[in-house]
C-alpha cells in the first residue's frame, strides 16, 4: 500500500488518480482549496484524508504535509497536479494575470514539494510526479505565459531528479498532450480580457479553436490516470514521461 499526496484533487487528473488509488487500497491525502468537494465526491473513508490547501500558501502546504504524516505516517507519492492555464497573447496578458498563474503553477509546486521533501528524505524513499504539459516542450501563440510556467516546472524537475536520486527519491515530470479534461473550462483556464487586433491571426485564432476543442480533445483521461498509478511501481523511472502521441511527436 502506498500513501499519496495529491494537489488539485477535486477534479481533473487529480480526482481520477484519487479514485483509482482508493480503489486499489492505497491511502490518499487529497488536497484542494475546498476539501468538501473531495468528501462530497468520494465520501468518508479510512484511507482518505481531505485537506484544505491553497498551494500558493507555503504555511498551509507545510500544515497539510504534517497532517498527512500524522494520519498515515508517510508520503510515498507526491502528485503535483494543481494548476491552471492562461490564454492570450503575451502582450495581452496583464501583470496580475501573469503573476497569478506563476504563483500556482510554479511557486505552488515549489511550496508543496519543499513541504513534503523533509519527510521523504527522512524515509530515504518517495516518488514525485510533477504535471507539466505538451506546453512544457513548446510554446504556442496564445499560450506563451502558460507554457513558460511549464518550462519552469520542467527545469525544476530535472534539477530535483539529479539532487534526489542519490537519496532514493525519484522525480518525473509528466507531459500530457490533449486530453478530455476541464482544462479549457473557465474553472481551469483564465482568458485575458484584453484583445489586441494585431494578434487576430495568431493568438486570436487559438481562442476560437480552444472553444471548439473543449471536451473534444482526443486523449482519454481515465487512461492517463491508470498509467500514472502503474508508473509509481516502475523501478528507475525516467525524468520525463510524455503521454499521448502528440507530445511524443
Amino acid at each position: 500500500m502506498k500513501t499519496w499526496f495529491i494537489t488539485g484533487a477535486s477534479r481533473g487528473f487529480g480526482a481520477l488518480v484519487v479514485e483509482l488509488a482508493l480503489a486499489r487500497g492505497d491511502a490518499v491525502v487529497a488536497s484542494a482549496r475546498n476539501p468538501n468537494a473531495i468528501t462530497d465526491r468520494f465520501g468518508d473513508r479510512l484511507n482518505l484524508l481531505a485537506v484544505p490547501l491553497d498551494v500558493t500558501d507555503e504555511a498551509q502546504a507545510v500544515a497539510a504535509a504534517n497532517a498527512a504524516i500524522a494520519r498515515f505516517g508517510r508520503i510515498d507519492v507526491l502528485l503535483n497536479n494543481a494548476g491552471f492555464g492562461l490564454m492570450g497573447a503575451v502582450e495581452e496578458a496583464s501583470a496580475a494575470e501573469i503573476e497569478a498563474v506563476y504563483r500556482t503553477n510554479v511557486f505552488g509546486v515549489l511550496n508543496v514539494t519543499r513541504a513534503v521533501l523533509p519527510h521523504m528524505r527522512a524515509a530515504r524513499s518517495g516518488r514525485i510526479l510533477n504535471i507539466s504539459s505538451i506546453g512544457g516542450y513548446r510554446g504556442a501563440a496564445g499560450f506563451g505565459v502558460y507554457s513558460s510556467t511549464k518550462f519552469a516546472v520542467e527545469g525544476l524537475s530535472e534539477a530535483l531528479h539529479a539532487e534526489l536520486a542519490p537519496l532514493g527519491i525519484h522525480v518525473t515530470v509528466v507531459e500530457p498532450g490533449y486530453f478530455r479534461t476541464d482544462f479549457l473550462d473557465g474553472s481551469s483556464l483564465n482568458v485575458s480580457p484584453t484583445i489586441i487586433g494585431d494578434y487576430a491571426e495568431t493568438a486570436g485564432k487559438v481562442r476560437a479553436i480552444a472553444t471548439e476543442l473543449n471536451h473534444n480533445q482526443p486523449g482519454d483521461p481515465q487512461r492517463l490516470a491508470k498509467v500514472l498509478l502503474e508508473f509509481t511501481d516502475v523501478s528507475n523511472p525516467p525524468v520525463r514521461l510524455p503521454l499521448r502521441s502528440d507530445t511524443v511527436a
